[in-house]
């Protein structure tokens, strides 16, 4: 491996130390009906996050939540010896896409018949640790 490559390979792999992934493959929920859940914690803090799916009257929200829980235990794997608290953990992204879609057959009307597409999607979350300085740029922008 060259020397350039391997730079920015221990680059990369410095950056994502402090971020942790969590994936839900194939879940029976439309991709529209997740991204609705998903919207509303985009960006939030990991606390605020929890809650907030806690007590959302979504569907989607219950698989949303555990996801969310299941980011948060690799970040704590990753990262032991630190507090979720003292890193000040967010929700960096969420991606949700469509995966396989069942098609099924409904009778209609003079013979003839409709399809139906059961869709299922897979969602991807990543939390991530707010530096200092956009912690506190955030507090500033908070304050004003």
């Amino acid at each position: 491996m060259g020397s350039r490559k391997k730079q920015s390979a221990e680059a990369r792999k410095e950056a994502r130390k402090n971020v942790a992934i969590a994936q839900l493959r194939n879940y029976p929920t439309s991709p529209r009906k997740m991204r609705l859940v998903a919207d509303m914690v985009r960006g939030m803090d990991v606390e605020k996050a929890l809650y907030l799916l806690k007590y959302s009257p979504k569907h989607a929200s219950i698989p949303m939540e555990k996801l969310l829980r299941s980011a948060i235990n690799n970040w704590e794997q990753k990262n032991e010896g630190e507090r979720i608290e003292d890193a000040g953990l967010y929700v960096s992204s969420i991606q949700v896409d469509s995966a396989r879609m069942l098609k099924r057959i409904q009778a209609a009307p003079q013979g003839r018949a409709h399809r139906i597409r059961k869709r299922s999607n897979h969602v991807t979350i990543v939390v991530d640790a707010r530096n200092n300085d956009e912690a506190a740029a955030e507090s500033n922008e908070v304050n004003e």
